[in-house]
């Protein structure tokens, strides 16, 4: 598969339904690493829109709870503890953890939810939690579903982190 010069996979323009979805969430997920490269600690933690207390740093944790979800508690039906103790869906940041820990969590969290993926149909179906599926109306989602809300939610997300990057040292773009 060819790379963009910073690493990101370029998704295969004709590809089947199922290596599509998975190409473009992984592009979304590199494009979560390129935004925290070359930054440090404090960097991560600045949350450089006024008005917000969203980092970067709080960004990698929240998908790293979001992989969690959806593949390993949704699609797998594993009873699972958070990734990263505390409230707010991962985004409050402990004084402790490290940029370079947190994406060493979510890339692991990736990992697992690449295996738990492969060899399945999109047609396969996991259970929402009975709070998700009260708040949603809904209690079932196919592989295919989670995987374009996952592709939804990461680009979401990666339009934040390209506010709050520009906002940290002025870098801009894909």
């Amino acid at each position: 598969m060819p790379t963009l010069p910073d690493g990101r996979p370029v998704p295969d323009p004709t590809a089947d339904e199922p290596a599509m979805l998975a190409d473009w969430l992984d592009f979304h997920r590199g494009t979560l690493a390129v935004k925290c490269s070359g930054l440090d600690d404090a960097q991560t933690r600045v949350a450089s829109v006024p008005s917000s207390s969203l980092t970067l740093l709080g960004l990698v944790q929240h998908l790293a709870e979001v992989e969690r979800n959806w593949f390993q508690r949704v699609l797998a039906g594993r009873d699972v503890p958070p990734v990263h103790e505390g409230p707010a869906g991962g985004f409050a940041l402990d004084p402790e953890r490290t940029c370079e820990q947190a994406l060493a969590a979510w890339r692991r969290e990736v990992a697992v939810s690449r295996e738990l993926c492969a060899g399945r149909s999109l047609d396969d179906v996991g259970r929402l939690s009975e709070q998700e599926a009260a708040v949603s109306g809904i209690s079932e989602v196919s592989l295919r579903w989670i995987l374009v809300h996952l592709i939804e939610e990461y680009a979401r997300h990666n339009g934040h982190a390209d506010l709050l990057r520009e906002g940290i040292d002025g870098v801009t773009g894909p």
